[in-house]
């Protein structure tokens, strides 16, 4: 009997431990924070609903009322509708333009679908990214938001890759030069956002804070704070008045909620979307510089190719520097092995055959010169007549090899 008992209740606190573990797991890691669902909703319209010739006049403070909805392309035709529609709902909802209360967003339905098939050669090396660094595995859907997971992506404002890192912040976690720019790196910058993000995590407390942060900046979300005098991203929203926290400020944490609702549930909204498959690529480090033609004609690559495997090198560079990864296809790394074995044994032999040539003769300028060779009595004389050699002394004239006709 006391057995039995036993295992009842080893049975019942599994089963408390269960639906614990269910309650817990079904609350989502992102919430949506009350009074951001109207916001949440409106961003999950315009990736789903409406297309890149659609036009929708709304209230920024207000984003369930919708003023209307226009049919117009990203032309001087197109943009002059767009202007006399401005005017006719100003006009018929008695507004004024500098009380904010309209504003115009173009759909980008097709650009949300383009960037759902994209992610499909990165998302799961990307996840695995995340949860590498201990973060929710859902942040790897943010570049829906910054760039629709475009890696030569480019802002005006000089923001590059899918992850769109600033210079200043990207030369923090990657390497940035002529030759270089890791911000195009599809996993090297992956991992740098992971880092960023751990961090903004760490100094603002929570994760609306920092994601948020992750576009207007830790310093800039601490001015709100210290300005609004709380840590509620709703109530910074609403009151904190600042010229750098703007519309896209105010709402990137709800656009990346929209995004994630979206993502996780895109067969729902576009069931026939197929995404792009996994980009199987290895890394092998170039040691030393090599140029790029010796490297690729061996191994029987294209320079398309190769600049579509390696985004973060400068599609005019002409020599890989030392310390880069190179990605290739794993059918290509054995032979990319090869050749960099070769470039690290070639000076190797070069210095060899010196050390050989020393042991065998003079070496001036690059030229071998017999121990036996004898100096000419013109040279000698007019060594000594510029008083570089004393008399008495003699010298080794240094002959230089015949070069045979070919």
């Amino acid at each position: 009997m006391r057995f039995q008992i036993t295992i009842c209740s080893s049975v019942l606190v599994l089963l408390i431990a269960a639906v614990f573990g269910r309650a817990v797991g079904a609350e989502p890691t992102f919430s949506v924070l009350p009074g951001l669902e109207p916001a949440v909703t409106f961003w999950k319209q315009i990736f789903t609903r409406y297309g890149a010739g659609d036009v929708v006049f709304f209230d920024p403070l207000d984003h369930t009322k919708i003023y209307s909805v226009l049919r117009a392309t990203d032309s001087p035709e197109g943009r002059a509708l767009v202007e006399r529609e401005r005017g006719r709902i100003l006009a018929n909802y008695d507004l004024r333009e500098e009380d904010g209360r309209l504003r115009s967003q173009r759909g980008v339905k097709e650009q949300f679908i383009s960037g759902l098939k994209i992610s499909g050669r990165y998302m799961g090396e990307m996840r695995k990214i995340f949860r590498d660094e201990g973060l929710p595995p859902e942040l790897a859907y943010l570049p829906l938001v910054e760039s629709s997971f475009n890696v030569r992506a480019r802002s005006t404002a000089g923001a590059v890759g899918m992850w769109q890192f600033m210079p200043d912040t990207g030369r923090k976690f990657l390497r940035i030069t002529d030759t270089v720019d890791e911000r195009r790196d599809p996993m090297a910058s992956t991992r740098a956002a992971a880092r960023l993000l751990k961090e903004n995590r760490r100094l603002l407390g929570n994760w609306p804070l920092a994601i948020t942060a992750y576009n207007h900046g830790t310093e800039g979300l601490f001015r709100a704070i210290d300005a609004v005098g709380t840590e509620d991203l709703v109530e910074i929203i609403r009151r904190y008045q600042s010229p750098t926290f703007g519309f896209a400020s105010k709402n990137f944490y709800a656009e990346f909620l929209a995004a994630v609702q979206v993502a996780k549930n895109s067969e729902a909204h576009f069931p026939f979307l197929r995404p792009h498959p996994p980009l199987n690529l290895h890394e092998i480090e170039i040691k030393r510089s090599i140029s790029i033609q010796s490297l690729l004609q061996p191994a029987a690559v294209s320079l398309g190719d190769f600049f579509e495997w390696n985004p973060a090198l400068s599609p005019t560079v002409t020599v890989i520097p030392g310390g880069y990864r190179v990605k290739v296809p794993p059918e290509k790394i054995g032979r990319f092995a090869i050749l960099q074995r070769l470039t690290i044994e070639t000076p190797t032999r070069k210095k060899i055959a010196a050390v050989a040539a020393r042991n065998s003769g003079a070496l001036t300028n690059g030229k071998v010169v017999p121990k036996n060779s004898k100096p000419s009595s013109k040279s000698l004389a007019a060594a000594r007549s510029a008083g570089r050699l004393p008399a008495g002394k003699t010298m080794t004239v240094v002959r230089s090899p015949k070069i045979a006709s070919r």
